[in-house]
């Protein structure tokens, strides 16, 4: 089963599983029902809020360590000359 799948059917499972608490068809033992109540329609928003705040930090972290691979650099900057190279000898300008 590809990764797509196994995150589709989590999904599907979960948000199955909140509009039935939500819903109020499926308690939740332990806790008050006016706290459920008042948490529940917050949830949606904070995953938001999270998933948010990951997706930035995760980006914030690659261009704060983009400097760290001198190796892919050289490797990258090694394969734009090779293509240089290749095409001035089919007779394409390269600038």
């Amino acid at each position: 089963m590809a990764r797509a799948h196994r995150v589709a059917i989590y999904a599907s499972f979960s948000i199955l599983i909140y509009l039935l608490v939500l819903l109020s068809i499926l308690p939740i033992p332990f806790f008050e029902p006016d706290l459920v109540a008042q948490l529940l329609p917050v949830i949606p928003w904070w995953l938001l809020v999270s998933f948010g705040s990951y997706s930035l930090a995760s980006l914030g972290w690659g261009l704060f360590t983009f400097q760290d691979c001198p190796d892919a650099y050289h490797e990258l900057l090694q394969e734009i000359n090779d293509a240089n190279i290749d095409l001035r000898g089919k007779g394409v300008t390269v600038d």
